[in-house]
């Protein structure tokens, strides 16, 4: 029986992951089972109106209020544990919450963005989300406290956005967006050519906690299989790139990543409980 221990051996690994990653954190993945249904803003949404730039950023407010008190997962610690020992080549992550970097992993492609950071549209301004959310705070006092459910982008599911008052640039008072990869905007080009060379040094590719149906992640995994090297995939629920993989795990990232630790002899219980 083909087995993902036998099958990486000690081969160094390209690692890349999503939203099943940081569910162990309390962030809902997308398509899991009991995600909340998802329709994100899509980019050309977000620029075309003041009031779509209203709607998502009291939504955002909201969801960073309680995002940016999440935690790295054992599994988290773990990648970060297995990159300090020399056994990753590289971590590629579709999130955007930063726990992997949070959780002590240095070298981290993240290939939609960060949360934590906001750009100005119209000056290019890169700032801090905390310095955001502190002046959000004085514009909306109480506004945080809506009772909402958590999206996976770290917003919430709210209807009635109609008296948030949205923040400008504090250096040219434009429009300020998160700096992340909406839906609808494309992957910065430097960005993917890192990932392809990952790819192009790597001996086996892991998927973590995605389901791959965006190209964004999806031509990585291709490309590995055009190069030949293991592909092992391991998300609960199907994904767009099963039929690419080597080996497909039905099961949750933190506890397959501790199973292949202990059968490396190593001690995934120091990393998931430190």
């Amino acid at each position: 029986m083909l087995t993902a221990e036998r099958l990486l051996g000690d081969r160094r690994l390209l690692v890349l992951t999503g939203a099943g990653m940081s569910t162990d954190s309390g962030i809902p993945d997308y398509r899991g089972p009991g995600a909340p249904v998802r329709m994100p803003m899509t980019y050309q949404e977000f620029i075309k109106t003041p009031q779509a730039q209203q709607r998502y950023w009291a939504r955002a407010h909201i969801g960073w209020s309680r995002m940016r008190r999440a935690e790295p997962n054992a599994g988290h610690r773990l990648l970060a544990e297995m990159e300090h020992d020399g056994r990753l080549e590289g971590l590629i992550t579709q999130n955007v919450d930063g726990l992997h970097g949070r959780a002590g992993h240095r070298r981290v492609i993240d290939l939609h963005g960060r949360i934590d950071r906001v750009i100005c549209l119209d000056c290019r301004t890169l700032t801090n989300r905390r310095d955001l959310h502190d002046r959000l705070l004085e514009l909306n006092p109480g506004y945080e406290q809506i009772d909402a459910v958590m999206a996976p982008d770290g917003d919430v599911l709210l209807d009635d956005t109609d008296t948030f008052v949205v923040a400008p640039c504090s250096a040219c008072g434009g429009r300020l967006k998160p700096d992340v990869v909406f839906f609808g905007e494309n992957v910065p080009k430097g960005r993917v050519e890192e990932c392809y060379e990952l790819v192009d040094q790597a001996e086996a590719l892991v998927v973590l906690g995605s389901s791959l149906q965006v190209m964004s992640g999806l031509r990585f995994v291709r490309a590995a299989r055009t190069r030949g090297i293991p592909i092992v995939i391991v998300n609960r629920g199907q994904t767009r790139g099963d039929d690419l993989a080597t080996l497909k795990l039905d099961a949750g990232c933190a506890e397959t990543l501790a199973e292949w630790c202990r059968q490396e002899g190593r001690h995934p219980e120091a990393a998931a409980f430190s």
